[in-house]
Parts: structure tokens; C-alpha cells; sequence
């Protein structure tokens, strides 16, 4: 057999050869394949963010709980301190609970006094800056419609 003879006839491979498709199956084929990865990224998306608003809680609670110790830890410093104070000027407890207290009624009155001072600085909440800078652009703006009419 020639080679051109064997040009002609069909071969099994091309038996096997899907046949051509049309573009409208190609576009269709796409579009299901894009619509499908799309779908995969938006699952992927969710389950990522569900794993990080999970380890998110887990921490904030692990935060709560050590929150809760530290609060457990000073109220028990607070205690011994008032009791040491007692043991060292030879008085009762209450002496030294009485001390303790008055120590924090100060240090209370100290945050609340540089807390007012800091809301008042902040206070009223208008942008100063921003409106000098509307002020200066307005007058630059005018200006330079005046010279704009006397041309």
C-alpha cells in the first residue's frame, strides 16, 4: 500500500477522534467549567472563613477566661496587701483594708481626672482641620473667579 492511498483511507485513530465541536458547545462548556470554579472558590472562601472566625472565638474566650484570672490574681494581691499593711503598722486588718481602699479611691481619682481631661480635649468631635482647609479653598476658589471676570 502507497502512502497516498493511506493518506485516503480512514484510520482508527481518526475513528477514535471526537468529532469537532461547535463554538456555541465550547462557549457552553466554559461558561459551566467557569461557573463551577467560581462556585469551588466561594466554598474554599467559606470554610477559610469559618476556620478563622472559629480560632477568633476560641481566643477571645481563652482571652476572657485570662481576664477573669488577672481580675481573680489583684483582688488576692489586694487582700495580701491590706494584710501587710496591717502586720507592718501593728494595727487590725481593717487598718490595712482602709489604706488599701484609700489608695485606690486615689488612683480611681487620678484616671478619672486625666479621662476628663482627654474627653474634653477630643470634645466637641468636629474635623478643625479639615474645615480651615474648606475655608482656604473656598477663598482661593473665589479669588480666582474674581480674576477670571476682570480679565
Amino acid at each position: 500500500m502507497s502512502s497516498a492511498q493511506r493518506q485516503h483511507e480512514p484510520s482508527e485513530v481518526d475513528e477514535q477522534r471526537p468529532s469537532p465541536r461547535s463554538l456555541g458547545e465550547i462557549v457552553a462548556d466554559i461558561s459551566t467549567h467557569s461557573a463551577r470554579i467560581v462556585r469551588e472558590e466561594i466554598a474554599l472562601a467559606k470554610a477559610e472563613v469559618r476556620e478563622k472566625v472559629s480560632s477568633l472565638w476560641r481566643g477571645a474566650v481563652v482571652g476572657a477566661a485570662a481576664g477573669v484570672f488577672v481580675l481573680a490574681a489583684v483582688v488576692t494581691a489586694l487582700h495580701a496587701l491590706a494584710l501587710l499593711l496591717a502586720d507592718l503598722l501593728g494595727a487590725n486588718a481593717w487598718v490595712g483594708y482602709a489604706v488599701v481602699t484609700a489608695l485606690l479611691l486615689i488612683a480611681a481619682a487620678c484616671a478619672g481626672w486625666l479621662a476628663w481631661r482627654l474627653v474634653r480635649r477630643g470634645t466637641p468631635p468636629t474635623p478643625q482641620l479639615a474645615i480651615e482647609e474648606a475655608r482656604v479653598t473656598r477663598e482661593r476658589l473665589s479669588a480666582s473667579a474674581a480674576d477670571s471676570e476682570g480679565i
